[in-house]
């Protein structure tokens, strides 16, 4: 998971379909060190990212004299100069009174322990986004074998995998040290801020256990990566559990929240613009997955490597820089045809896995 850090969020994500039903209702994103009103008592602020994805929203809510934080930017001196114009600007110097974050890539809780500490604020977090993010920080090489040899069965080339040696534990250097102690969020707490109840709905498959705070009585959503507007969230296969099918996990939180959300749920997302459209835009991601996965069972008639399958997913040519995601995201799509029964993969004698579909007649 550690090639996470530059995730999160696919700009080689599959399933980006139309935009259909969707509206844009804020207009702008906010420079950075500005803020947006996103709904009533929340601000929306926008942070810089050094990558292809160029931006991450973080929101505040009112508190009392304070506010609450959800996400955080990537530990960068870009994110940080943008904090402190918002704190002293739109935020009017009021404290922070604790810091949310909805998962733990990077980009989300890369500042977490510098605002905690400068405020003395508690950090919130479901608890197994809170632990994978005190492992993957501490975690600084060397590259475990495990890893040379799960990207080495992806296809990768020996000068690729000696560059992952090389750039291991990359995640350290985008995050603050995190506070020793957190308070753990779980599906269905009600979190009280600034005299208005948040239910906690939690999601899988971008990443652990995320954690996303829908005000019923306004239909406000803030939703961090489980949905966003413009692209599909990475869902990624890491050598730390290599069998794993988070794809499934993923579809099935997107039927849970097509269940749970209004129609004219407001999702405050962290990248993309606030939008309304939920329910379209879950039915888009769905079947923009449905559709990838029908090319990749085609592909798979001729016996293919993870890095082989590339064409079949991403819209775009994989450069260098996300080779990493790109390939995770292609074993999650292949692990969910081996755990449906439509593909296999056979490990040659040089530790390449090679994959074909199982699927005599394939969909069309």
């Amino acid at each position: 998971m550690a090639d996470g850090v530059i995730t999160s969020e696919g700009e080689t994500a599959t399933g980006a379909p139309g935009l259909r039903g969707l509206a844009y209702p804020l207009g702008d994103p906010p420079t950075p060190g500005e803020a947006a009103e996103a709904a009533p008592g929340v601000l929306w602020m926008r942070l810089p990212l050094p990558m292809a994805l160029n931006h991450i929203n973080v929101y505040a809510i009112e508190d009392g004299d304070g506010w609450v934080i959800v996400d955080t930017g990537l530990q960068t001196p870009d994110s940080v100069e943008a904090w402190e114009a918002a704190l002293t600007g739109p935020l009017g110097g009021r404290p922070v009174t604790r810091v949310v974050c909805t998962h733990m890539h990077p980009d989300h809780i890369g500042l977490a322990g510098w605002l905690c500490e400068r405020f003395d604020a508690p950090l919130l977090m479901s608890q197994l986004e809170y632990i994978t993010g005190r492992m993957l920080a501490s975690d600084t090489g060397p590259a475990p074998e495990d890893g040379v040899r799960f990207f080495r069965a992806a296809g990768w080339a020996e000068e690729r995998l000696e560059r992952y040696r090389q750039t291991y534990g990359m995640f350290s250097k985008g995050v603050a040290p995190l506070p020793a102690g957190y308070r753990r969020l779980s599906a269905g707490d009600i979190l009280s801020i600034g005299g208005q109840d948040w239910s906690i709905v939690v999601g899988n498959g971008h990443s652990p256990e995320h954690v996303c705070l829908w005000r019923r009585s306004d239909g406000v959503f803030i939703a961090g990566d489980q949905i966003l507007p413009r692209i599909s969230s990475n869902i990624s296969v890491w050598p730390t559990e290599p069998l794993a099918d988070p794809l499934a996990d993923w579809l099935r939180s997107l039927d849970r929240l097509g269940d749970l959300l209004p129609a004219e749920t407001l999702v405050l997302p962290g990248h993309g613009e606030p939008f309304t459209g939920v329910l379209p835009r879950i039915e888009a991601l769905k079947r923009g997955h449905a559709v990838s996965l029908k090319r990749l069972a085609r592909t798979l008639r001729t016996p293919s490597r993870a890095i082989d399958v590339f064409p079949s997913l991403f819209a775009r040519p994989v450069g260098d820089g996300l080779l990493g995601m790109a390939t995770g995201e292609a074993i999650a799509h292949l692990n969910h045809l081996e755990a449906q029964g439509k593909a296999r993969r056979a490990r040659d004698a040089d530790g390449v896995d090679w994959w074909t579909t199982l699927e005599t007649e394939p969909e069309e």
